[in-house]
């Protein structure tokens, strides 16, 4: 048989855990010649905390991790049997393998959010917003339009009584 792609259900923040407890079952039982790779899909995001930059992760599916593997009843049970996973999604004893395409696009958008982090708010023009640092700091407007390969707005801000465009980076905004 070969290897095939399929989601794995887990407790809800315990995709990293339910992961690990896996690879050590797996090794443990001496089957790792029929399970190849545990992905946890997720992307790297940029958020403001305490008005510094932070890169964290966050997971496309929530409660979900890929599997490579050959599915038997052995294997099937290895992995109903894991710690923090409840089971695979689709038919309960016959699960479907997802196809190469769709985990292709998966680790293409983990590579991506690897590389460039995506900022974790996001912003729609005409929503109303106020500047937390630089020169235009606590003066309000709303956004007119939004550059999201430059992660920059261009904001219209009251000055003197006017709207007057000011093109500023994501960390130096938020929602009002």
């Amino acid at each position: 048989m070969s290897k095939k792609w399929y989601i794995v259900h887990t407790y809800s923040g315990q995709e990293a855990r339910a992961k690990q407890a896996l690879l050590e079952r797996v090794q443990t039982l001496g089957f790792d010649e029929k399970f190849d790779e545990i992905l946890i899909p997720e992307e790297s995001v940029v958020e403001m905390v305490g008005g510094n930059k932070r890169t964290s992760k966050r997971k496309f599916f929530p409660g979900y991790i890929l599997v490579h593997m050959d599915l038997d009843d052995e294997t099937w049970h290895i992995v109903k049997g894991t710690p923090r996973i409840t089971g695979f999604v689709g038919n309960a004893t016959d699960p479907p393998p997802i196809s190469e395409d769709e985990v292709e696009r998966m680790t293409q958008r983990m590579k991506e959010g690897a590389s460039k982090p995506k900022p974790l708010i996001h912003f729609d023009e005409g929503e109303s917003v106020r500047v937390i640092n630089g020169p235009f700091a606590n003066f309000s407007g709303f956004v007119d339009e939004v550059m999201e390969d430059k992660e920059k707005l261009r904001v219209m801000v009251q000055v003197f009584g006017r709207a007057t465009p000011v093109v500023l980076d994501y960390s130096s905004i938020e929602k009002a």
